[in-house]
């Protein structure tokens, strides 16, 4: 239940417009009003049921992650997890205990493992085979665009030496032409559709489960970056219903609706028609859940070779390939699909990875507002690992979000071995232009990719200001130091950014008068320590609508 609540005693990062500096805050019945001193709060404190002291601490808005798979990284968490290890021998051990503990499931199921833990990123089946025995094993990669299958699990699945490359992945294989159990983007669906399909129960304790993970980091809204909807059955998008409908779902969260890349150029006024009624239905009922957004995939990931590329990658000597990543949908069809979901007043969430990709997304954005206007719709492209310089200043002219997920910039095994060696210069230096993004006027958000990568916003900040990670060994360079952020600009697009590509911003995102007491405490104030020590900083205590929903 909310409460009267006066926070004191220390710095408030408003995250406004205007930069107010504050270092007071009063809210009641969820609401924020007051920001000021002491003088300002006053007439509240004799009818606060708490003064929190803040000491020196550091009050901020409520993080926003604009782009995240919670249903997902809850169901990692809650089956074989193995985002918290990196390395082949305590794999074997988690997945060993996990089969041990579980002897009615017939599929050993979760995922969360690192290529940087296997020669060239790439795991072998016998390794499950080893520990797992006759039971399936299907495990996604941490950035979820690869999987790890073992023979059963293959066999089920029919795959053999002699099964073709769907069109939108790739079956991986030794030298002999064997399936190594490694399965790249849409070859995984090869898999996933003969292992056990989630309940809705699955998919409604996963969530239950994100979001008490995600309040604990300090994120009270977030845009859900895929959401399939499959009518009948259970879905992640019924799980948010069903939450939200029950006042279960404390988070505002904006669902992405997943746009089905096999879809031909003929259908594609039925299937936006589709995603209306979607929306339509969601608006009728919710408070916290919203679906006005469609998610489009336009190419995977540089270390599997399938981002999509201006000019062809590298091999391992330095000599150029023919191979230029995958694009999933072609220009034509990509320009034809963002036209009729800006029409269809869409907000469309493009992950788009490689300079190819981006520049046939702002191409396509271009041609909208040709068709259509200027639009409202606040479209914005996540990931943006490498983008060519001449695309930098079109966001800011075509009015494009650019959706960072900062913790990935930065020199570590998968950047060194798996990226660096088969971009070459100048490629390798385009990679996450943050700053050119920001000089250059880009407006700004930022998001995790949970559970690619750790949902914990002051790590990506961290990232984001000082361009090397937090565990990074002492002596690692910066990656690209000169695209690091100032720590304001990184809490703002953390904060007020995410709020604004979520339609949020008249609600959330900044700690103004009359907003939601969306509101995180931090155990210290990063802004009086070195840049070096910023993810040191941990969530003292969370509020979501002035309702605490998560204390240390």
């Amino acid at each position: 239940m909310s409460t009267t609540r006066v926070f004191r005693g220390g710095r408030v990062f408003t995250a406004d417009a205007a930069g107010t500096v504050a270092s007071a805050v009063a809210v009641s019945g969820g609401r924020i009003v007051a920001v000021g001193g002491d003088r300002t709060v006053a007439p509240y404190l004799r009818e606060a049921e708490e003064v929190v002291e803040l000491d020196g601490r550091l009050l901020l808005p409520g993080f926003g992650d604009a782009h995240v798979h919670p249903v997902m990284g809850g169901l990692e968490r809650v089956r074989c997890d193995l985002s918290g290890a990196n390395t082949v021998a305590a794999y074997v051990e988690i997945i060993g205990e996990y089969a041990r503990s579980h002897p009615g499931r017939e599929w050993v199921l979760g995922g969360g493992w690192a290529m940087e833990a296997f020669p060239g990123g790439r795991p072998h089946r016998e390794v499950l085979d080893a520990v797992a025995g006759e039971r399936p094993v299907l495990l996604p990669n941490r950035d979820h665009h690869s999987s790890w299958a073992s023979s059963a699990a293959l066999a089920r699945a029919g795959i053999t030496r002699d099964t073709p490359d769907p069109p939108d992945g790739r079956i991986e294989r030794d030298a002999g032409g064997e399936p190594t159990g490694l399965l790249h983007e849409g070859a995984a669906d090869l898999v996933r559709a003969v292992a056990p399909a989630d309940t809705q129960e699955d998919l409604d304790e996963a969530l239950a489960e994100a979001q008490r993970y995600l309040h604990a980091h300090g994120v009270t809204s977030w845009q859900d970056a895929l959401l399939p909807v499959h009518e009948p059955g259970p879905s992640e998008h019924e799980s948010y219903r069903r939450a939200d409908l029950g006042g279960r779902l404390t988070a505002k969260v904006t669902g992405a609706l997943w746009w089905d890349r096999s879809c031909p150029r003929s259908q594609v006024p039925e299937q936006v028609a589709r995603l209306a009624a979607i929306r339509a239905a969601t608006a009728a009922d919710g408070r916290n859940y919203r679906t006005g957004t469609v998610k489009v995939m336009q190419d995977g990931v540089v270390e599997t070779f399938t981002a999509a590329m201006l000019e062809p990658y590298l091999d391992s000597c330095g000599q150029t390939t023919g191979n230029h990543g995958i694009g999933f949908l072609e220009p034509e069809l990509i320009r034809e699909v963002t036209i009729a979901l800006d029409a269809a007043g869409f907000q469309v969430h493009y992950h788009a990875i490689g300079d190819r990709a981006v520049r046939e997304v702002l191409d396509a954005l271009e041609a909208a507002a040709a068709v259509n206007g200027t639009s409202a719709q606040r479209h914005h492209l996540a990931h943006l690992q490498v983008v060519h310089p001449d695309d930098v200043p079109r966001f800011h002219r075509l009015g494009v979000t650019a959706n960072l997920q900062a913790l990935w910039a930065t020199h570590e095994p998968q950047m060194d071995e798996l990226t660096l060696p088969f971009l070459g210069d100048p490629r390798a230096g385009w990679q996450y232009p943050f700053g050119d993004l920001f000089r250059t006027g880009a407006a700004l958000a930022m998001g995790s990719d949970w559970p690619v990568s750790s949902p914990d916003p002051l790590a990506a900040v961290h990232v984001a200001v000082t361009r090397i990670a937090p565990d990074a060994p002492a002596g690692t360079p910066a990656l690209g130091p000169e695209q690091a952020l100032p720590l304001a600009t990184a809490l703002r697009a953390y904060t007020a950014g995410s709020a604004a590509v979520n339609h949020l911003d008249h609600v959330t995102g900044s700690i103004s008068v009359g907003k939601a007491a969306d509101l995180v405490v931090l155990d210290r104030d990063p802004f009086a320590g070195p840049a070096g020590e910023i993810a040191a900083a941990r969530v003292d205590r969370t509020y979501a609508d002035g309702v605490e929903v998560h204390r240390a």
